[in-house]
């Protein structure tokens, strides 16, 4: 790519109108090095790396996951032939981390000094974490990401999550840390987000902001159902802060890096005004009273928002937005007393078809009403599932409903928990599925 073609790229789709569709994927996982100004360069992978020139070695940020590692190294290495002086993680994510190691097996085979690694005070911790629940990690990642995996993007290559090759940060901060890299000034800011261990950097000589994931051409990932509580009101309150720094380079960890000052400050406040919005409707609601439910199928965005192709509801989404807000401010307690002390789902399911008829014909049911109302029909036709765990017919009911609910999603956290769905079921169908681990 030239010094200019990705700055091209973001400038049509922000001022142009210009879509995937005629320019091709604003995220791209090609692992090419491109220049985006004057001793900064990109390379695009899952996560991208952004380096910067120094008079000693290059300044990375992120280093993409354990299968990418190697690649971004091998781009960097027909680019430049300096050592890595520093890696910063702007947090402690699989796809940011998971590749150092193949920059410190870079550093060892060229006899380069040690490469410092910088991270928040809550990455190390993070580590722990996922170390802690490696399984569970391993399981949510295979279904949240396995179309990834089948394309060649595998988040994790090993039998540990966390790759054993990625170093914790041997430099921390917690609230800001200013470091000097070759002679390149370089502020750390620490702010929760998507994580609790979220570093944005502002580069001065460059007038740069390195964002990591607090912006990802994507409604912003704030909600994720099978992860840890993310932070909706703080990741506004960045937005706000970076949108406020007056950079003229705009560096995300995924999609297209963005230049100029007002273009940048229009789509960091616009990001902000969608959380905020959100914040503001659920907390109304819950000081009314109001059930989870009912708030999830109340606070709605303008639908024109989410038509920016940067707030796109194709990562995670509004709704599941709202379920972290409730969770931050509320807790588990959904407003439904039944829920509190539930009996067991199958109990619940194995009645309900009882009074229903049989699961068969709950299935139908279920069946019958997908097209009106698929929200209801899965509820039907997985109490079915339940009541009859090695009914073929129920599963096949399961599967077709499950399947026509995936296709019809936009986010991928809902296409991978629907698909993985519709596939248990497809497998105990095919006789060679374990009704007990349905998806």
């Amino acid at each position: 790519m030239g010094v200019a073609d990705l700055i091209a790229l973001s400038t049509a789709v922000l001022d142009e109108g210009r879509t995937a569709d005629d320019i091709g994927p604003l995220n791209r996982i090609n692992h090419q090095l491109s220049m985006v100004a004057d001793g900064v360069a990109m390379v695009e992978a899952f996560s991208h790396c952004v380096l910067f020139e120094t008079d000693d070695g290059l300044l990375a940020f992120d280093t993409s996951n354990e299968a990418g590692g190697a690649r971004v190294v091998e781009a960097v290495r027909h680019w430049r032939d300096d050592r890595f002086n520093t890696v910063v993680y702007t947090h402690g994510h699989v796809d940011h981390v998971g590749g150092c190691g193949a920059f410190v097996a870079d550093a060892r085979m060229h006899a380069h000094d040690h490469i410092r690694v910088v991270g928040h005070e809550n990455v190390p911790r993070r580590f722990d974490r996922y170390n802690l629940t490696n399984g569970y990690n391993r399981i949510i990642n295979e279904r949240q990401f396995g179309q990834f995996k089948r394309r060649g993007y595998d988040i994790s290559q090993s039998d540990h999550f966390l790759p054993t090759s990625s170093p914790a940060p041997d430099v921390t901060y917690r609230d800001r840390l200013s470091l000097d890299v070759g002679g390149l000034a370089v502020e750390l800011h620490h702010a929760k987000g998507e994580t609790d261990d979220h570093t944005w950097a502002w580069v001065p000589r460059h007038k740069a902001i390195c964002a990591g994931d607090f912006f990802i051409w994507n409604f912003p990932n704030a909600g994720n159902p099978q992860k840890v509580q993310r932070y909706p009101a703080e990741w506004a309150a960045a937005m706000r802060a970076m949108a406020a720094q007056g950079a003229e380079l705009f560096l995300p960890a995924h999609g297209l890096p963005i230049a100029g000052e007002a273009r940048i400050r229009r789509v960091l406040e616009e990001v902000a005004d969608a959380l905020e919005f959100l914040v503001r409707e659920t907390l109304l609601l819950m000081n009314d009273g109001a059930r989870l439910t009912d708030i999830v199928n109340t606070v709605k965005l303008d639908p024109g928002i989410l038509e920016k192709p940067y707030l796109r509801p194709m990562y995670d989404e509004p709704e599941f937005v709202i379920r972290n807000i409730w969770r931050l401010y509320g807790g588990w307690y959904d407003g439904n007393p039944a829920n509190l002390k539930p009996a067991p789902d199958a109990a619940l399911a194995r009645e309900v078809a009882a009074l229903a008829g049989g699961a068969a014909r709950l299935a139908e049911r279920a069946a019958a009403i997908a097209d009106a109302d698929v929200r209801l029909a899965c509820h039907l036709v997985e109490m079915a599932a339940l009541a009859a765990p090695d009914d073929k017919g129920v599963h096949e009911i399961r599967a077709d409903i499950y399947q026509r609910r995936r296709n019809g999603e936009t986010s991928l956290m809902a296409k991978g928990i629907f698909g993985s769905a519709a596939n248990a079921s497809k497998d105990v169908v095919a006789g060679g599925g374990d009704a007990a681990g349905r998806g």
